[in-house]
């Protein structure tokens, strides 16, 4: 017997800006990346951020709704719209040169957003966003008003100095579900005194902060997925790098709609891993996903019997 599959509401609050590589400027901002990887796989995605009232600002619209992404909570303001000057290296790996006084920067909590934050199945935020007080408190209180049911999702994004300890032990202890990279890892071992061992750090690191899901991505060298019942390592992908731009972002949003199904973890990471393998193979954040890929996702969450989940404590 058929049965209607549900469909998950997944906000991505905080950077919303254009991303300039050599090949031109592409949509960017890691949770905004989230949420239209999100939408590729079936997901309602939700951007929560701010740009300006100027034209860099009227073609993030103008492309947002050519993609059927709601704008209803992307709020105009007097600071331009953000934008990243990309430089990309060898190996395809980015520098970037993120300027400051931006209209994400100045992101107000407004009455809306209280409701989409009380529906939403998954949240995605980081730390990036976070650099200014204003954005800094509309993310924290955002979190803080989902549901118990809900994916509150850290997705580190560690970027210069736009960071501090307090940011992130806080994030960390509204969060349920946390994402980083080995570099990111690297920092927060010296920051926290986390054991050396990738594995025990994530074990750590998922006692420490009552988290329900740990993802550590390790480009060439693999993806490390834990919870509470089993952890998964999934190889590396060989590809022709064209760049790394937003390739972890695919990865986050692959687990987030994978686990919002209750998919197997194991299936949940190879995936992602392979999803973030081919956003390295284009130019930019969010290229289009091959119809082979998305199939995949498609066989992955018909499975008959869902992986139960551990009940999301309510962190205040």
């Amino acid at each position: 017997m058929n049965s209607i599959r549900p469909t998950y509401t997944i906000a991505g609050i905080g950077e919303l800006l254009w991303d300039t590589l050599a090949e031109g400027k592409r949509l960017g901002g890691a949770p905004a990346n989230v949420a239209l990887h999100a939408h590729a796989l079936g997901g309602r995605a939700q951007i929560v951020s701010a740009i300006g009232r100027d034209q860099e600002g009227r073609e993030i619209l103008d492309m947002l709704s050519s993609k059927k992404i709601g704008t209803d909570f992307i709020l105009l303001n007097s600071h331009p719209t953000g934008w990243v000057d990309v430089k990309i290296g060898e190996n395809g790996l980015p520098t970037y040169v993120i300027h400051e006084n931006v209209a994400w920067d100045y992101l107000p909590f407004s009455p809306p957003m209280q409701a989409l934050a009380q529906r939403c199945d998954a949240v995605c935020f980081g730390s990036l966003a976070q650099r200014n007080a204003v954005s800094r408190n509309t993310i924290q209180h955002f979190v803080c008003l989902t549901q118990p049911s809900c994916l509150r999702v850290f997705d580190i994004n560690l970027r210069g100095d736009y960071y501090s300890r307090e940011i992130i032990e806080y994030s960390l202890r509204i969060a349920n579900v946390f994402k980083l990279n080995k570099e990111e890892l690297d920092v927060l071992s010296e920051m926290f005194g986390l054991p050396r061992s990738p594995e025990a750090a994530l074990r750590a690191l998922l006692d420490r902060y009552d988290l329900e899901l740990v993802a550590l991505t390790q480009g060439q060298d693999g993806s490390l997925m834990m919870d509470r019942r089993a952890s998964s390592f999934c190889p590396g992908i060989a590809v022709e790098v064209k760049d790394t731009v937003g390739a972890g972002d695919s990865f986050t949003a692959t687990m987030i709609m994978g686990f919002l199904h209750g998919a197997p973890l194991e299936n949940v990471n190879r995936l992602a891993g392979k999803i973030a393998a081919y956003v390295c193979s284009q130019s930019g954040a969010t290229p289009s996903l091959p119809a082979e890929l998305i199939a995949e996702f498609e066989q992955m969450i018909t499975a008959p019997t869902p992986r139960p989940r551990d009940k999301c404590i309510q962190k205040t």
